[in-house]
């Protein structure tokens, strides 16, 4: 009865489009809460798991938000910036002559900034300058 439980919590948790919409942290968050709704305490061990993995496939600002930030950005008609510099993820970005702008409310990487460097979208974290996601 129990794997049957836990069979079944795990998979409603996958099939949520709200833990597959989300970041790493909020696909945990989101995981956990709807698997503690299933099957209780266990239930949240193993949702907090899967949303954090499912979350981590979209990046930080998720699978169905990533167009719609992209559009933002673009109509915006920013310029590119030329950096010889690594822009993979993790990498610290130098912010030397590149303009960074708060990423906007209603989207998972609020309170990141955001700039177009190498004609690709960077979200970068204020604190540290560290790229934490990147959009082609």
């Amino acid at each position: 009865m129990r794997h049957k439980l836990l069979s079944a919590a795990t998979l409603a948790i996958l099939m949520s489009p709200q833990t597959h919409a989300q970041g790493l942290l909020h696909g945990a968050e989101q995981g956990a809460s709807d698997g503690h709704a299933i099957a209780g305490p266990l239930g949240a061990i193993v949702g907090g798991a899967v949303g954090a993995a499912t979350g981590a496939v979209g990046g930080l600002l998720g699978v169905e938000e990533r167009p719609r930030f992209s559009r933002y950005v673009r109509e915006r008609g920013e310029p590119s910036y030329a950096y010889p510099g690594d822009t993979r993820l993790g990498s610290v970005l130098r912010y030397d002559g590149i303009d960074l702008h708060d990423v906007p409310d209603g989207y998972a990487a609020r309170g990141y900034r955001y700039g177009i460097v190498n004609d690709r979208i960077l979200i970068v974290d204020p604190r540290t300058g560290r790229i934490v996601d990147a959009l082609d």
